[in-house]
């Protein structure tokens, strides 16, 4: 049989679908190419990376040999099971992608279902550990599975198809007619641990569907958008560790927010700054059980030295993300440097408080249980906000240029005081009431006066700045000033006029905002549900509804979001698939669809999160 022809080095990002077991997550192309597989934990190596390389850096590739196939696909109603349909012109196959919801180990299911005619396939299996640095030793077990070793990894290749070496890849070639079957499973272990047991494929399948239309139905969504919903919450349950609870913001790093720039970042990790969003969207949509264990990662996390508190955790809340740059690899579309890890861990950034105790107030207004512990822990937290507050940080978009006294990240040092306020007067906790008021007063007074320019008219990026942030959204989201204020309204209107493109939001012009990078980026997808957020409160629900809509028609074929929008080149841009942009979609569809959804919630007019606590009345 003729060898199939080289893919490209790496599909649109568009064209990428996510599969995941809540341990660990991988990207399949539409051409059927596995591009991207970090095992055995999100942030773990990739041992497939030929999404920021080639082929040689690791890709598993189960297509039909002849090119010319008409492609379509779709995850299976309420699940991430992928089906992809090829057509050639000898037939048609279906190829069936999905990691296996298994008690033990971690599984990449692979089915192939004769429909049509007869097909030739051809599965080319090159694992390179490490990002694609690593050629891993390969020997033959018993029952034709095939083993590849380097250092502590180990993965087990079981499939129907015999498989044979060739130049460094595993490859297997095959015919297939209507109503035959192959399957292929790949098993993740420790090399020093006794190998996987193999699992049954079509077993596999079954009960990894009805795992997930089960847990879909345990929620509570409705409305106008609820399929949309839906979707996203599987994504964001995708990106939750069932371990620790984690959710991680995308599971891929350097997936660059200008393609051939350098703004590429690794966000294979946990932000304390998606905490209140994060909960919202779970609680709303009726998935307490995740709720409460994402809050409780967040205390995990934030626990010990409150000067120590970090913006970002890896997914067990280990702190020590190092960056450093994979100089051997040739990066996304040429978008260098690779990076892995994340030195903006260590940035002071002040919103993050505010993030916390917001996210601990609504937690506790959707009755998850607190304790003494958690609000002696607060306490301290805001005794370190009380001494730095008046010191400038790196702010929401953590900029690499100077430190800043950043409007947003003050509105969030007083939304973490207020929050503490409202929780001591409505749950009966211990306080120094009449200390924190004031202490509120003082952030408010300060903001007032030194973040907006009256001579603009509008609240500004930093303090003595003249540029605008589209993190000033967010004041009336989160009763800053209410949305009636006239200096709100005037941000809002400046933010449209003049950080807007085709109708969508970038966080701040990048060729003005001083953030220590070359100018350059997609507009903000997070920002543009921001927008259309205000837009309801405003009453500008037509408006709202038109731009929602915009935003779901830039989902690509399997509803999935990345971090950015290429207005331009009409394309997703950033990493992929982004919690962030997914969880911004839901609270956005609930806005729409309730009288007073999550905006109203957060800023101070709140009504009972989600279905199990219908006797929640305001907050305090």
């Amino acid at each position: 049989m003729a060898a199939a022809a080289k893919t490209p080095v790496s599909a649109k990002i568009e064209d990428y679908a996510l599969l995941g077991d809540c341990t660990a997550a991988a990207l399949v192309s539409r051409a059927g190419s596995i591009d991207w597989l970090c095992w055995p934990r999100f942030d773990s190596d990739a041992c497939c990376a030929a999404l920021l390389g080639g082929p040689e850096h690791g890709r598993w590739l189960l297509a039909p040999q002849n090119q010319a196939a008409r492609i379509e696909r779709a995850y299976r109603p309420d699940t991430l099971v992928l089906e992809t349909r090829f057509t050639t012109p000898t037939g048609t196959v279906r190829v069936t992608d999905f990691m296996a919801l298994h008690r033990e180990g971690s599984h990449l299911v692979r089915i192939v279902t004769g429909e049509r005619g007869c097909v030739a396939l051809r599965s080319e299996l090159i694992l390179r550990f490490d990002y694609g640095a690593l050629v891993p030793w390969v020997t033959r077990l018993p029952h034709a599975a095939t083993s590849f070793v380097a250092g502590p990894h180990r993965v087990i290749l079981r499939s129907s198809v015999p498989q044979q070496g060739e130049d460094l890849k595993t490859v297997g070639e095959f015919e297939l007619r209507a109503r035959e079957r192959a399957w292929f499973v790949l098993s993740y272990s420790l090399s020093y641990k006794s190998p996987p047991r193999p699992i049954r494929a079509m077993s596999a399948l079954q009960r990894t569907e009805q795992l997930w239309r089960r847990w879909i139905r345990s929620g509570a969504i409705k409305g106008q958008y609820a399929a949309a919903v839906r979707r996203s919450c599987i994504t964001l349950k995708a990106l939750t560790d069932r371990a620790t609870g984690g959710i991680i913001a995308a599971p891929t790093t350097s997936l660059p927010e200008r393609i051939g720039g350098t703004r590429n970042w690794d966000y294979r990790y946990c932000w304390v700054r998606d905490a209140t969003f994060t909960l919202q969207a779970m609680m709303n949509a009726g998935f307490y059980r995740e709720a409460r264990r994402w809050r409780a990662w967040l205390l995990r996390a934030a626990a010990g030295d409150p000067a120590q508190m970090q913006i970002m955790y890896r997914i067990g809340g280990e702190r020590l993300l190092p960056e450093w740059q994979l100089d051997y690899l040739p990066g996304y579309e040429g978008s260098r440097p690779v990076r892995v890890g994340n030195a903006a861990s260590g940035q002071v950034q002040l919103d993050v408080y505010g993030e916390l105790m917001d996210a601990m107030y609504q937690g506790r207004l959707g009755r998850l249980a607190g304790n003494e512990a958690d609000w002696q822990l607060q306490r301290a937290l805001l005794e370190h906000l009380e001494r730095i507050w008046m010191e400038p940080d790196r702010g929401i978009w953590e900029v690499r240029g100077p430190a800043r006294h950043f409007t947003h990240s003050k509105v969030m040092a007083w939304t973490a005081v207020d929050r503490m306020i409202k929780s001591a007067e409505r749950f009966g906790l211990e306080a120094p009431l009449s200390r924190w008021r004031s202490f509120r007063t003082r952030i408010h007074d300060d903001v007032c006066r030194r973040g907006f320019n009256r001579r603009l008219g509008y609240f500004v990026q930093s303090y003595g700045s003249r540029t605008l942030d589209a993190s000033l959204l967010l004041l009336p989201l989160v009763g800053f000033l209410p949305i009636e204020d006239q200096r709100v309204r005037a941000t809002i209107a400046a933010i449209e006029r003049k950080l807007t493109t085709d109708g969508l939001v970038r966080r701040y012009s990048s060729a003005r905002g001083r953030d220590g990078l070359p100018p350059g980026e997609g507009v903000f997808l997070a920002c543009s549900f921001w927008l259309a957020d205000v837009l309801v409160l405003l009453g500008r629900r037509r408006e709202a509804h038109r731009l929602f809509r915009r935003l779901l028609a830039l989902r690509n074929d399997v509803g999935l979001l990345s971090e950015e929008y290429d207005p331009r080149a009409r394309r997703l841009v950033g990493n992929f698939p982004q919690s962030f942009s997914h969880i911004a979609l839901v609270n956005t569809a609930f806005n729409l669809n309730q009288h007073r959804g999550p905006a109203r919630q957060r800023a101070g007019s709140p009504r009972p999160h989600g279905r199990r606590v219908a006797s929640a009345a305001r907050a305090g």
